[in-house]
C-alpha cells in the first residue's frame, strides 16, 4: 500500500500593481502631511477677555488663548502665562492682543482710580477704556451776570489723557438729574488738583481725548 502524497501549499500571489498602489497613497498622504505642518506657522498668544485700564492687574483668569499667525512679529505679544504681579500700563481692549509694550510690573504704578461726578450727561463715545481729559469750572467765581456770585468760572483742564474704568449709570430721578459719575485713572501727580476740585464743589466733565473708529 503506497503512502499518501503530501497536500500542496497554496502559493501566495502578490500583486506588484497592488503594492506600488500602497505605496504610493502612503507616500502621498505623507507629503500632504509634512506639506501642512511646514505651513502652519501659528503660534499660541494670549487675547484681553476684558478691557484693561493702565494699573490693572493682569491674571491667567483674564487672558484667553489664541491661534494666530505674526511672522516675524510673534516677540511682540504675550505668549506665556502672566506673573503675579502683572500690570497693563496702557489700555488693552477686550478681544485684543495682549502686547508686551502693554505690560509692566505693579511696583511701577504711577496711577490711581477716582469717581467723579459729573455736572452733566456724558457722551455715548465715553466707555470703558477711553481716554478722556477731566474739565472743571471753579465754583463760586461768577462775575454776577449768571447765577451771581454762586456761578462757576472758566473751564480748565485738571488732567489730560486719563482712563475710563467705568461709567456709573443715575440711580433714579433725582440722581439723573445730578448727572452720571465715572470712575477714572489719573496720574497721581494729578490726584491733589483732582481732590481739591472736588471738595470746593466744582463742576467737573469729562471729554474724549480721541473718538474711536468703531464708533463714528
Amino acid at each position: 500500500m503506497s503512502a499518501s502524497a503530501p497536500p500542496r501549499r497554496r502559493r501566495i500571489v502578490i500583486d506588484v500593481r497592488l503594492v506600488i498602489g500602497i505605496g504610493l497613497v502612503t507616500a502621498s498622504v505623507a507629503g500632504v502631511v509634512s506639506l501642512v505642518s511646514a505651513s502652519d506657522r501659528r503660534i499660541t498668544v494670549y487675547a484681553a477677555a476684558e478691557t484693561f485700564a493702565p494699573g490693572d492687574r493682569i491674571g491667567e483668569d483674564e487672558l484667553l488663548p489664541r491661534q494666530v499667525t505674526l511672522d516675524d512679529a510673534e516677540g511682540l505679544y504675550l505668549r506665556e502665562e502672566p506673573q503675579p504681579g502683572l500690570i497693563a500700563t496702557q489700555v488693552i481692549r477686550r478681544g485684543e492682543l495682549v502686547p508686551m509694550s502693554a505690560l509692566g510690573t505693579s511696583e511701577g504704578t504711577r496711577a490711581t482710580s477716582l469717581v467723579l461726578a459729573l455736572s452733566g450727561e456724558v457722551s455715548e463715545s465715553v466707555v470703558a477704556g477711553s481716554l478722556v481729559d477731566v474739565w472743571s469750572s471753579a465754583a463760586g467765581t461768577g462775575d454776577g451776570t449768571v447765577g451771581s456770585s454762586g456761578g462757576f468760572g472758566p473751564p480748565a483742564v485738571l488732567t489730560a489723557d486719563a482712563v475710563v474704568i467705568r461709567v456709573i449709570e443715575p440711580d433714579g430721578i433725582v440722581s439723573a438729574a445730578d448727572g452720571q459719575s465715572v470712575e477714572v485713572q489719573v496720574p497721581r501727580s494729578r490726584i491733589a488738583r483732582v481732590l481739591q476740585a472736588i471738595a470746593n464743589g466744582d463742576a467737573l466733565a469729562v471729554v474724549p481725548a480721541g473718538i474711536p473708529l468703531a464708533s463714528r
